[in-house]
């Protein structure tokens, strides 16, 4: 019998697979062409739901029962906070912004865009008292507070982009505060905007968002045009890829 040696076995479990994989320029395994693999056919707007966008349960300020996906993002042009009626800290200020925001966008909200401020704190804010921060801050209609299950608001915060490796900084309500999402759902558009900065460019960048491909202004401020504008003199080649070509 054949002595069994480390570089025996290693020999062998190198044919072995070697009969299924390859190995590429960088030395990572690959598939050989003979396999075959069965992909689902997901839109990119689908796949971003299915990340993103769950469809959890919540309960409006309301004691509605409303579905995140469906009822409330699906189709939409969208605003989302996240706060809690007890924060003491930066909450009320975004709150104060958003509801200058409101008036700025002049009854848009409500009618093509929609504001929606979900808690942080879902196991201490019931539906009535996210009724009486939002009466208390002066909210206007067309803006939905939410709460819903601990582990639906967890699943929610984390798939829109709300947390932090490090689990001390992550249990900080307050760190996810700050931030507001701006989105337009069936146009796959999604950013984020500080929500401590000044309510007149937290309002342009939701115009320019809900309006694009038009540029938005509010009260004269505008936001810079995102396309490089290249100055050209005649005889130039203006073949210039991904830019505006503008001629001296």
């Amino acid at each position: 019998m054949a002595k069994i040696t480390r570089r025996n076995l290693l020999v062998a479990a190198g044919a072995a697979t070697g009969a299924a994989m390859s190995t590429d320029l960088f030395g990572q395994d690959k598939p050989l062409p003979d396999r075959r693999y069965s992909f689902q056919d997901i839109s990119p707007r689908e796949l971003i739901q299915r990340r993103h966008l769950p469809n959890v349960e919540l309960i409006t300020q309301d004691n509605r029962r409303v579905r995140f996906y469906n009822d409330l993002i699906k189709d939409r042009r969208v605003v989302i906070q996240f706060m809690f009626a007890r924060c003491k800290d930066i909450c009320p200020v975004i709150t104060h912004h958003l509801v200058e925001v409101q008036r700025l966008l002049k009854g848009r909200v409500g009618s093509d865009i929609f504001f929606y401020s979900i808690t942080l704190s879902p196991e201490e804010d019931s539906p009535q008292d996210l009724k009486a921060f939002a009466k208390k801050h002066g909210v206007g209609p067309g803006w939905t507070f939410l709460t819903g299950k601990p582990e639906d608001i967890f699943l929610l915060r984390k798939s829109l982009g709300f947390f932090y490796n490090n689990p001390k900084e992550d249990a900080d309500r307050n760190n996810h505060s700050g931030m507001v999402v701006v989105g337009t759902e069936p146009l796959m558009r999604w950013a984020m905007c500080e929500g401590g900065a000044d309510p007149k460019w937290i309002a342009t960048v939701i115009q320019t968002e809900a309006d694009s491909p038009f540029q938005g202004a509010v009260n004269g401020v505008k936001q810079a045009d995102p396309a490089l504008h290249v100055p050209v003199k005649a005889g130039v080649n203006k073949t210039t890829p991904a830019a505006h070509v503008q001629r001296e």
